[in-house]
């Protein structure tokens, strides 16, 4: 039976690690393309812009470190 919770604690932490690092990956692409979107729109505002773009993505890979660490504790504490 050990063998059987060796394999669920890697499959969940693949899982913690694949699933979030997809959502992280979708949202920094649609943040910088409508970033891009809004400088060629508007290029006089590229402060602005550029600032809550690169807000919005250290809150994206925040999400992503989360699922990062959620997997280590699952390989190394469960």
């Amino acid at each position: 039976m050990e063998i059987w919770t060796t394999v669920a604690k890697l499959i969940g932490a693949g899982l913690a690690i694949g699933l979030g690092a997809i959502g992280p990956g979708v949202g920094i692409g649609l943040l910088g393309m409508g970033a891009m979107n809004a400088l060629g729109r508007n290029p006089e505002a590229r402060g602005a812009i550029m600032t809550n773009m690169i807000l919005g993505i250290a809150f994206a890979e925040a999400v992503a470190i989360y699922a990062l660490v959620v997997a280590i504790l699952l390989i190394f504490v469960a």
